[in-house]
């Protein structure tokens, strides 16, 4: 059986479904982990006791977690992007009958390394604006636990959201770029 399968799966899970899919459950998990410790520090003025000790809660809590982020979600994505297309071929393979030596060979045909770049650049500004709308918002929440409650749940929301339109331009922008 000759397809073309491989081949679309490997380019969209490189470009598209890698990068956004594992930015989606970073800031469903990490995003709102940041979130909530950090609006817990703020609602129990652990914050107030850092300027109280001359250290600055930007650069102590916020940059590691920024950086951390930026640094883990291209891993992630790789990770990702590995196992989507090692699904998609034992699936095409043995449960669809598709030569497996042709499906190999039509996927790196395909496959240009600027989609596997675009991939981990749109991973590292996803992993950025997780943690920073993650960190804003846990700094920014109001007083008790409803405001922490809330907080975590407007990171999701924006981040999840911030991902999926900024998915938008950044393929308008890379595609123009990297070809």
């Amino acid at each position: 059986m000759d397809t073309a399968t491989l081949a679309v799966v490997s380019v969209s899970m490189c470009a598209e479904l890698g990068p956004v899919l594992s930015a989606l459950m970073v800031a469903g998990r990490v995003g709102a982990a940041m979130a909530a410790e950090l609006g817990t520090m703020r609602v129990t003025e652990q914050i107030d006791a850092l300027r109280t000790l001359a250290t600055h809660p930007v650069d102590y809590l916020v940059v590691p977690r920024v950086v951390a982020t930026t640094i883990a979600l291209p891993l992630l994505t790789i990770g990702s992007i590995t196992v989507g297309i090692l699904a998609a071929f034992v699936v095409g393979t043995y449960l669809l009958g598709i030569d497996p030596v042709y499906a190999y060979n039509n996927m790196v045909q395909f496959t240009d390394p600027a989609d596997v770049w675009q991939g981990l650049i749109k991973s590292v500004v996803f992993g950025h604006t997780l943690s920073m709308i993650g960190c804003y918002k846990g700094l920014t929440c109001k007083e008790g636990a409803e405001g922490v409650g809330r907080a975590t749940t407007e990171a999701v929301v924006y981040a999840s959201i911030s991902i999926l339109i900024s998915n938008f331009f950044l393929t308008l922008l890379l595609v123009k770029v990297l070809s």
